[in-house]
Formats: C-alpha cells, structure tokens, sequence
C-alpha cells in the first residue's frame, strides 16, 4: 500500500485510534471508497441491510470496502453480548451468501476489545472511519468515507449516487436524502411521522432564516471526501449526536451540500440507548402517548433570519453596535448574545478578517449549528414555549408557498415533497 498523504497520516498519528481494534481479513484495496457500520446488537436488522447494499450493481460496489464495527461498552447487558457474538459469528457467511467480497468487521465486542464505558456510537464510527483511511486508494483521487446504520435499508442507486453527487460537487461531505421505514403499529407510525416532521420542520426554519446549516444530520445519512474527514479533527467519540457535531465541523473546513438521487431508509424503532436521536424520541413519544415532542414557534426562525441579516450588513459596525441592532430584533436576542460573548468574539474577527467573504465565514464558524440551536433553545425557555406541530409547521408552509394540510402525516407528506423525498 502507498504511504498515505501527510494530512491523512498527520491526522492518524494525533486523532486515529489505536489497538486493540483491527479490520478483520486483509481487505483487498485500496478502494475508492468506504462504507461504515456500526452494530450493537443488531443480528436481526443487519442482513437485511447487507443485503440492500448487495443489490447496488457489482461495478458501484467494486470499488467499496464495506465494514461493519461490531461493538459494545464492557458493562453491556448479557443480551447484547449474546446478539453480537451471533453476529460476528455470522457475518462470514452473511459475506458468502450476499456476495460481498468486500465486506469486512471489526471485533469491537469481544473480551478485551470493548469500548470503554460511557462510549458509543460516536467511537464505534470512529474506529471504523479510522482504520478504513488506511485502505483507501488516495492515488486516484480523495476517497469518500460513508457512514449508514445497521438498521437502515439502501436503495439499489445508493452507491452509484454517492458517487456520482461527490464528482459533481466541490463540498467536502453530504447529507443523503432519508426516510423512515414504516412502523409495525399506528402508535409507533404516529411517533415516527411527528419525529421525522420535526427534523425537517428544523431543517426548513434554518432554510428560510438563511442559515448556512440548513441541511439534515442523520447518522446513517451522511458521507464525506477522506480529505475533509481529516481535516475536521474526525469523527468525534459522542454517545449520541455525533452526526449532529460531525456534519457541522465538516460544513467548517469543507461545506455540505444535499445529495439527490437516493433515499435511505432508517428503521422507526424506539430506543432507549443513547440519551437522544431517533430510537429515544420514539420511545419517549410512545411512553408519554405521542404528545411529548413539541416544535419550535415559526417566529424564532423569523428572529434567527432577522439576526443573521444584522449580521450580513453590519457595515463595519463593532460588536457594541451590533448588540444595540439586536435589542431591536428582540431584547432576548440581545441576551443570549451578550452572554455568549458575542461582542468580543465579533470584534476579534473583524480585526483579523478584513475580507468580508472570509469575515463571514469566520462568522458562521462562531455562530455555528450548535449556537444556533442554543440561541432557539434559549427563546423558547425565555418567551416563546414550544407549540405542536399542527401549530409549527403551516406557516413555515406559507412561507414556502405551500398549503398546510390538516394532520401529522399530511404535514410530513408535503415536506417531503418540499425536500425531494
């Protein structure tokens, strides 16, 4: 295998993980190309999910290693050791039977090889990401690091569109179009459909506010250049809502652009695992009969719009000012920036960044996705409580130039079609 370019190595040695994980078999390499999976047991939905990506043409899948993290904390439950030793022992014929001579794993279960306590999802990304780089073919290009889920179902174009949205793009990572699955019983269905609605009820307020993180952050929907991966410092060790910090450090150093021409498909299962995402929502949702998850008040989104264009033109104005223009905005505005420190963090940037293309990018740096959803948080808490989605989303709709139907499921049905899915 060719040494691998100094940013990719530079970042192994000070980032990467190290023993005692290791992909197990010699992958054949070096691929364009590498698709990670986490797995916690997860014997069930996985072969399905092999065998989804099994049905992408063998010339889309050629150039692919495959691999699946098989993991769990070293104070799991008895059940879940039992799941995934099931799996690592089926996964050699899972390979066979699927025709997935690329398909590789590795043993993040076994005695010895556990994660750490208070770990998860984040690391088992992380440690598959890691060791993929060392495989990857940088000869012929930047390679693409994918990441997906056990439980989620691809589409037969799913690699090819990858593929295909990263030759045509300058960004440095993606947000795949999702949808979930539907669930076993109109309980479960009800749940999903008012989580996926607010996902993409969030998504459309950053839209129309003019935020540059307007994009989706779903775990099993997202990829990016191995350049990129690097550069933002890799996959973070989060226990839940690593795709959320992951894709917003990429959007930093590289950008994300929306990805069209596949769908994945995320299981609508609840969950209690990780302490929030998809399976938790879920499963809060149907412990409290549905009601529990409320949307943010469409004028939050009109505040955030309102601040962001403060911002765009500030025509040299110091951080002093542009607090004062906050104030007109909306006094809680003005609050959350004074004790976040706006007012330095802005004077600072407009004394080392006097190109404005720059000094805006600097800014949304400062003022990232995570900041933006502490400054919604922050006036929902102070003024404005969080309504349900029969109230949220219909002006958001308007806005759009759509109408608003009646009900969860119509609401989700006509933001789908809003964002291609």
């Amino acid at each position: 295998m060719p040494p691998l370019p100094p940013p990719i190595a530079a970042y192994l040695r000070s980032r990467g993980v190290a023993a005692p994980w290791q992909i197990q078999g010699l992958p054949a390499g070096p691929f364009t190309g590498a698709v990670v999976i986490p797995a916690l047991a997860e014997s069930r939905p996985l072969p399905l999910m092999l065998r989804s990506l099994a049905a992408n043409p063998p010339d889309a899948r050629s150039g692919f290693l495959i691999l699946v993290v098989v993991n769990q904390r070293s104070d799991a439950p008895p059940e879940e050791l039992a799941d995934n030793r099931a799996t690592l022992e089926a996964l050699p014929a899972w390979k066979r039977e699927y025709g997935l001579e690329h398909l590789h794993w590795v043993d993040a279960a076994s005695p010895g090889k556990e994660l750490p306590p208070k770990q998860g999802v984040g690391l088992a990304r992380k440690i598959g990401l890691d060791l993929a780089l060392g495989h990857l073919d940088f000869a012929g290009g930047d390679p693409l690091l994918i990441c997906l889920d056990a439980d989620t179902i691809v589409q037969p174009d799913y690699l090819a569109a990858i593929d295909r949205h990263f030759k045509d793009t300058c960004a440095g990572g993606a947000s795949i179009p999702y949808r979930h699955r539907p669930a076993a019983d109109p309980a479960g269905q009800g749940a999903i459909d008012r989580y996926e609605l607010f996902l993409r009820t969030y998504v459309l307020g950053l839209e129309q506010a003019g935020s540059p993180y307007a994009f989706h952050t779903v775990g099993s929907a997202m990829a990016c250049r191995a350049s990129a991966y690097a550069a933002s410092g890799g996959m973070n060790r989060r226990l839940a809502g690593e795709d959320f910090y992951f894709l917003q450090q990429v959007h930093k150093v590289a950008g994300v652009a929306p990805l069209a021409g596949t769908i994945v498909h995320p299981s609508p299962r609840a969950s209690h695992r990780v302490p929030f995402g998809t399976g938790r929502a879920v499963g809060d949702m149907l412990a409290s009969g549905g009601e529990r998850l409320l949307f943010y008040q469409p004028v939050l989104f009109g505040i955030l719009g309102e601040w962001l264009a403060c911002v765009v033109g500030h025509g040299g104005a110091d951080g002093a000012e542009l607090l004062r223009r906050s104030v007109g905005i909306s006094p809680h505005l003005a609050g959350f920036l004074e004790q976040a420190g706006f007012g330095a963090a802005w004077d600072n940037l407009l004394r080392h960044t006097p190109d404005e293309k720059r000094l805006m990018s600097a800014f949304h740096g400062w003022f990232d996705a995570f900041r933006t959803m502490r400054l919604l948080h922050h006036l929902s808490d102070s003024a404005w409580p969080r309504i349900p989605p029969e109230q949220a989303v219909g002006p958001l709709l308007e806005r759009s130039g759509q109408d608003a139907p009646v009900g969860v499921a119509g609401l989700l049905a006509r933001l789908r079609a809003l964002q291609g899915v």
